[in-house]
C-alpha cells in the first residue's frame, strides 16, 4: 500500500491527525481531572465523558450526508485547520483557570469538527487504494491511528511533566496537539483538490436529493437498522452486551480517576496522581492489546458465545475481589484484567455482528453500534452519579458492577442460545466478507 503515493500523502495526514488527537485528549484529561484549580466529583467526571465521547455517538451518522457533497480533501485540510484554531482558544481557556462551559465547548468543538475530518479520510481511501489491497488497508490504517493515538497521549503526558505541570502544563499540551493537527492540515494541501472525490455527478445526485431529505433518509437508515436487529437477535443480543460491558467499565474508569486524584492522592498533589493514573492506562492497553493474541486462538477452542461469557465472568470477579481493596497495585491488575476483558468481549461482538447481519444492513448497523458503544460509556458513569462519593472510595458501587458483570455472564448465554434456536429456524444472513474495523 506504501507503494501507492496518494494513499501514503493520506496515510500520513491521518496519522500526524490522531497522535494529536491524542496529545488533545491527554490536555484536556489533565487540566479536567488532574489541575490544582480543579477536584472532581462524580458529576464533573461524567460531563467530561460526555464531551470526549457522545460527539461520536450523535454526529457520525450524520456526517456521511456531508461528506458526500463537499471535497473530501477540503474536509481534511479546513478541519485540520478549524482543530488547530479551536485547540489554540482552548490553551488559553486552560490558561486563564476556567472550567465548565468554555472549556467544554471548545473541546466539544475539536471532537466534533474531528468526527468528519476521519469520516472523510474513511471516504477517500478508495480513491487511493487499489481494489483489492482495500481490506488490508481498512485493517492497517485504523490500527496504525489508533496506535500514534495512544503514542500522542503518553507524549502529551510528557509534555505536561516537562512544562511543570499545573495550569501552564495542561495549555501547552494543547497547543502541542493544536501544532499536531496544523502538520496534518499542511500534509493534506499534498493532496489535488478533488483526489478524495466525490465525483461532480455525485454532488450533483446529493444535491438534488436534498439536504434534509438525506438527513432523514440516515435517520430512517437507523430505524430499519434497529427493525433488522429485531430477525436478528444474536446480533442484537451481542450489541446490548458490549454496551452493558462498556457502561460497567466506563463506570469503574470514573470511579478509579476520582480515587487517583481525591483519594489515593488527596491534598491537591495532581501531577503526582496524573504519573500514577498513566501507569493504570498503560496496564489497561496492555490488556487490550493482549486480547487481540488470545482471542483467536480462545474461540477455535470454544465459540464466541462461551468466549465472551467466560469474559464476562472474569470481569466479574475480579471486580467484586480486587475493587473493594482500593490499593493502587490491586487496580494496575484490575485495570490489566478489564482491559483484556472489554477488548475480548469486543472482537466476538464485532464477529457476531459481521455474520449474523445481513449485508445490506450492516452499515447502519455498524452505525447503531457506533452510537451504543461511545453512548454506553458516559450513561453508565452518569447512572451511577448519586452513589459515588468525590473521592471514588464506594464498596457499593464496586460491588454493584462487580454483581452486574456476573448477571451478564449468566444471561447472555441463555438469551445467546435462544437466537440461535431461532436463527434454525428462519432464513440466515447472506454471506459477506469481513471487514475489519
Amino acid at each position: 500500500m506504501l507503494a501507492e503515493r496518494d494513499f501514503r500523502k493520506l496515510l500520513a495526514s491521518r496519522l500526524v491527525s490522531q497522535t494529536g488527537d491524542g496529545v488533545f485528549n491527554a490536555g484536556f484529561a489533565a487540566y479536567a481531572f488532574f489541575s490544582a484549580q480543579s477536584f472532581p466529583n462524580p458529576v464533573a467526571a461524567v460531563d467530561a465523558f460526555a464531551v470526549l465521547y457522545l460527539p461520536y455517538s450523535l454526529i457520525g451518522p450524520f456526517a456521511g450526508v456531508f461528506i458526500d457533497r463537499w471535497s473530501r480533501r477540503q474536509i481534511i485540510v479546513y478541519g485540520a485547520l478549524i482543530r488547530a484554531a479551536m485547540v489554540a482558544v482552548a490553551g488559553f481557556v486552560v490558561l486563564s483557570g476556567q472550567t465548565g462551559i468554555p472549556l467544554y465547548i471548545s473541546a466539544l468543538a475539536v471532537l466534533g469538527v474531528n468526527r468528519f475530518f476521519l469520516s472523510a479520510v474513511s471516504a477517500g481511501t478508495p480513491r487511493v487504494v487499489r481494489h483489492d489491497k482495500l481490506v488490508m488497508a481498512n485493517a492497517v490504517v485504523p490500527t496504525a491511528g489508533t496506535i500514534l493515538g495512544f503514542v500522542g497521549g503518553v507524549v502529551g503526558l510528557g509534555v505536561h511533566f516537562v512544562t511543570g505541570g499545573g495550569l501552564t502544563g495542561s495549555a501547552c499540551v494543547l497547543w502541542f496537539g493544536g501544532a499536531c493537527y496544523l502538520v496534518a492540515a499542511l500534509l493534506g494541501t499534498r493532496m489535488d483538490s478533488d483526489l478524495l472525490g466525490p465525483l461532480e455527478a455525485e454532488k450533483a445526485r446529493a444535491k438534488a436529493n436534498g439536504l434534509a431529505a438525506e438527513l432523514g433518509g440516515v435517520a430512517r437508515g437507523l430505524v430499519d437498522g434497529l427493525k433488522h436487529l429485531n430477525q436478528r437477535r444474536k446480533a442484537a443480543y451481542a450489541l446490548g452486551v458490549v454496551g452493558v460491558h462498556r457502561a460497567l467499565y466506563g463506570t469503574l474508569l470514573v470511579e478509579a480517576l476520582l480515587l487517583y486524584r481525591n483519594y489515593f492522592f488527596h491534598g491537591g498533589n495532581g501531577n503526582k496522581a496524573l504519573g500514577h493514573v498513566t501507569l493504570l492506562v498503560i496496564t489497561s492497553a496492555v490488556g487490550f492489546g493482549l486480547a487481540a493474541f488470545v482471542t483467536p486462538p480462545g474461540v477455535k477452542r470454544v465459540s464466541k458465545d462461551s468466549w465472551i461469557t467466560l469474559w464476562l465472568l472474569i470481569g466479574g470477579l475480579v471486580t467484586v475481589i480486587l475493587g473493594p481493596t482500593f490499593n493502587q497495585y490491586a487496580y494496575l491488575v484490575l485495570g490489566f484484567a478489564l482491559g483484556l476483558s472489554a477488548q475480548c468481549v469486543k472482537i466476538c461482538v464485532d464477529t457476531t455482528v459481521q455474520q449474523t447481519v445481513d449485508d445490506q444492513y450492516m452499515g447502519r448497523v455498524f452505525s447503531l453500534y457506533d452510537m451504543i458503544f461511545n453512548a454506553a460509556y458516559v450513561f453508565g458513569p452518569a447512572i451511577a452519579v448519586p452513589f459515588l462519593p468525590a473521592d471514588g472510595k464506594s464498596y457499593l458501587v464496586v460491588l454493584v458492577i462487580g454483581v452486574l458483570y456476573l448477571v451478564a455472564a449468566a444471561v447472555y448465554p441463555v438469551l445467546a442460545r435462544s437466537a440461535s434456536r431461532e436463527a434454525e429456524q428462519s432464513p440466515p444472513a447472506r454471506p459477506t466478507q469481513a471487514v475489519p474495523r
